[in-house]
């Protein structure tokens, strides 16, 4: 058979790259800035004219390392996302996703399959104490620092990074963290999208920097300064601590404004005791809540504020008959009074807002006390699923609601959380979805950061695990928080019908062999690098894992379905469907496939079906081709 010929049709062994997909962009805006294949930034400015920036200094926001984490950003991942159905909830109903995985590579992996698909973000990344930024470090391979990292790979020297101040590049190695992580998130937000961060005032300054360059500045929703404890820190040397900040971005203009919620009644007051008395009219045919009838001119104090009727008040149908006049410690002019006064049920004064200070109204301000968006609460929430706080300071699910009602998720919206902790956000959209009786879906990803039962600050956490039976790390903490949410909630809305699971994927090695360029004259791994073209299938393969690392390089989301068709040669034919995109393609990876068994499958031009490439031979192949859209493994 061809190889050769067949391998530009194989599935890709790894994710898109991001940059080759913007020059492709660039290529498809300015074609006529094209050379040979090879974009000339010489044209492309000359085309841009006026809009670059060709002066010799100009402002750049830039750090030691920041080159490496572009290139890490631009180094495609070769990993994959294997599925856990027994660790997971209802995984043939969910929609809602938990990732065990180092989040930068998971990002990756999401790419392709959620691209400008997600409504909210919320992160809540390390705060670069000096203490707490565990992230791997290895820019030249991170998967494989992962893996070691995870105990799947024999490990050898540096698994983690530790950020002490003494490194000499404290901002910058978070810096150089950050950026690729938020360059991809970008990627993920549909244009109406919101992202919101977490931070202290240690890297609240150099974060606005890094979103104003990703996400561009005139995109900043603002910063929200949220009282994060009932009582004073003292963590300062100088000033005690009691706020961290939220820090807000959105995907681009179309977004809608941040919104407080609706306004609990709609009017407001008109008396303000501390104003000078003066006089203003109600007008013929206003609105009145109180008994119909005859008010007599007088003095009248329904509530605290007192007004005089100059005139009698007569109300018919809940209607004011004719002009009156009343002296009162106004606040409002008559203009506005013309269009908004009206009596209460119990003959006090008040009018409806406008329709421009509703708008203003509604706007989230940048300024959040609020009782059940202090940690403290999130910390009761978490001994009242666990019987202990097994976190300190963990966020709290109320913020987490908060965040969802500003940014005016609707039925179906996703939100995302790369930072997951332990779980905050997943409980926080349950329990919303519980009380609006909808269904607004996550995807979260922790790292599976161990813990230290040594460590004073880790051994409630650590002992925890090992009370029920699971690795001593972060990620296990999380998804036994939302089996645990799942069933409050369930127990507190038990005739809802919400999704209340979540499917567990774990970051894993792919199921193929990796492809290695070698120089032609190096015989010796010729026949080895060629034995990837007979079966690039490691030993060991298992069909699920198989399948879903096709979906996802092929851009499946990961609720999709996965359903057994019919047999191949004693091999199952696979239909793996996305709900969302309304797509799907057919799979089979049994190593013999004949003409006969695939006319079974009556194929079309539109569809797409994979299979082993060792499966097929010149004739089938050239008959799929023509049939179908083939691809091969």
């Amino acid at each position: 058979m061809d190889h050769a010929k067949n391998r530009e049709h194989r599935i890709t062994g790894t994710t898109p790259s991001m940059a080759a997909e913007q020059a492709a962009r660039l290529r498809e805006l300015f074609p006529e800035c094209v050379t040979e294949g090879k974009i000339d930034f010489e044209k492309l400015r000359a085309t841009l004219g006026d809009e670059v920036d060709q002066r010799p200094e100009r402002y750049s926001f830039t750090w030691a390392g920041k080159r490496d984490a572009i290139r890490i950003l631009q180094t495609p991942s070769r990993a994959t996302l294997k599925p856990c159905p027994d660790e997971s909830l209802d995984w043939d109903t969910t929609q809602n996703v938990f990732i065990e995985g180092e989040n930068l590579e998971v990002l990756k992996l999401l790419y392709k399959s959620y691209f400008g698909r997600v409504k909210m973000i919320y992160i809540d990344p390390p705060y670069n104490t000096g203490n707490d930024f565990v992230y791997p470090d290895n820019y030249a391979d991170p998967l494989d620092t992962y893996l070691k990292m995870t105990g799947q790979r024999d490990s050898q020297g540096n698994l983690i990074t530790s950020n002490p101040e003494t490194s000499g590049r404290y901002h910058s190695a978070w810096l150089s963290m950050m950026y690729p992580r938020l360059f991809v998130a970008r990627q993920l937000l549909r244009d109406d999208g919101v992202i919101f961060i977490s931070i202290d005032d240690e890297e609240v300054g150099h974060l606005r920097m890094l979103c104003d360059e990703i996400f561009g500045s005139e995109n900043l929703c603002g910063v929200i300064k949220r009282r994060a404890a009932r009582k004073t820190a003292f963590l300062r040397k100088r000033m005690t601590d009691m706020c961290d900040y939220i820090v807000a971005y959105v995907r681009s203009e179309s977004a809608a404004p941040l919104s407080a919620g609706q306004v609990s009644d709609g009017t407001r007051p008109v008396f303000n005791e501390r104003n000078k008395i003066t006089l203003r009219i109600l007008r013929d045919g206003a609105r009145a809540a109180c008994p119909d009838g005859i008010y007599k001119a007088s003095n009248y104090s329904p509530r605290t504020v007192s007004f005089e009727l100059v005139d009698d008040l007569r109300i018919q149908h809940a209607k004011v008959l004719g002009d009156v006049r009343i002296r009162g410690h106004w606040r409002i002019n008559q203009e506005v009074l013309d269009k908004t006064l009206f009596v209460t049920r119990n003959l006090g004064l008040r009018r409806t807002m406008l329709t421009e200070e509703l708008e203003r109204a509604k706007l989230l301000n940048d300024l959040l006390d609020n009782n059940n968006c202090y940690n403290e609460k999130g910390t009761e929430e978490l001994r009242g699923l666990f019987g202990d706080a097994i976190f300190s300071n963990p966020k709290p699910r109320g913020l987490i609601e908060y965040l969802a009602s500003a940014a005016g998720l609707q039925q179906d919206d996703l939100v995302v959380d790369f930072f997951a902790g332990s779980g905050t956000t997943g409980h926080g959209i349950m329990a919303q979805n519980a009380q609006r009786n909808d269904n607004r879906r996550f995807i979260l990803v922790q790292l599976p950061e161990p813990l230290d039962s040594c460590n004073k600050e880790q051994k409630a956490a650590a002992d925890f695990c090992d009370q029920i039976g699971k690795p001593r790390n972060i990620a296990e903490l999380a998804k036994e928080r939302l089996r645990r949410a799942s069933k409050k909630v369930k127990g507190e809305n038990p005739m809802g019908t919400i999704d209340l699971g979540f499917r567990v994927y774990r970051l894993s090695e792919s199921t193929c062999r990796p492809w290695h360029d070698i120089d032609t004259k190096d015989a010796e791994n010729l026949p080895e690098q060629m034995k990837l073209f007979a079966d690039p299938l490691l030993p060991g393969w298992k069909a699920d894992d198989v399948i879903w690392e096709v979906a996802v390089k092929e851009g499946y989301c990961l609720s999709s379905r996965i359903e057994e068709e019919s047999k191949a040669n004693g091999k199952m034919v696979y239909r793996v469907t996305d709900p969302d995109k309304e797509q799907s393609f057919r799979i089979c990876l049994g190593d013999k496939l004949t003409l006969a068994m695939v006319k079974k499958l009556n194929l079309s031009k539109d569809d797409l079906f994979v299979c082993r490439d060792v499966a097929l031979d010149d004739e089938l192949a050239a008959n799929l081709a023509l049939q179908c859209r083939l691809k091969t493994i």
